[in-house]
């Protein structure tokens, strides 16, 4: 359609609005993860179980926190924004696995399954020249 045609000229554009658009919601699920102390990063680095990994659950639970707090902001303004990327799938395979071990199935998983693959397609393409970071 004659519509559509030129739209691949706005590409840097519609990066930014995926990166400011994931980032602040990340943002918004990271930063009360972050700051809501050690019984919180406790039962969220608890999660970890799911790799077989016991210890250390207030670290595992604070840098999830952090993963999502700071690297939505990092990935908001393209700042170290693969690296970022990469923590957050990791983040997101982590949920996925958690909500599976609960039973919850595909249903239960999607939203994190849908964030990887945005985050892992978002790692291959970069963050475009409206960042910090300028490819």
């Amino acid at each position: 359609m004659a519509l559509f045609q030129n739209l691949g000229k706005y590409k840097d554009f519609g990066l930014l609005i995926m990166r400011v658009g994931l980032g602040v919601m990340m943002i918004v699920h990271g930063f009360p993860k972050m700051m809501g102390g050690v019984e919180t990063w406790t039962k969220l680095g608890g999660s970890m179980g799911v790799l077989g990994i016991h210890f250390l659950p207030i670290f595992w639970g604070f840098m999830a926190g952090v993963t999502e707090g700071v690297g939505g902001l990092f990935l908001l303004i393209g700042l170290w924004t693969r690296p970022t990327l990469l923590f957050l799938a990791f983040t997101m395979i982590v949920a996925a696995l958690v909500h599976f071990g609960k039973g919850d199935g595909i249903k239960g998983a999607s939203h994190a399954i849908e964030l990887c693959c945005v985050f892992i397609g978002l790692l291959f393409i970069g963050p475009g020249k409206y960042s910090v970071d300028k490819k």
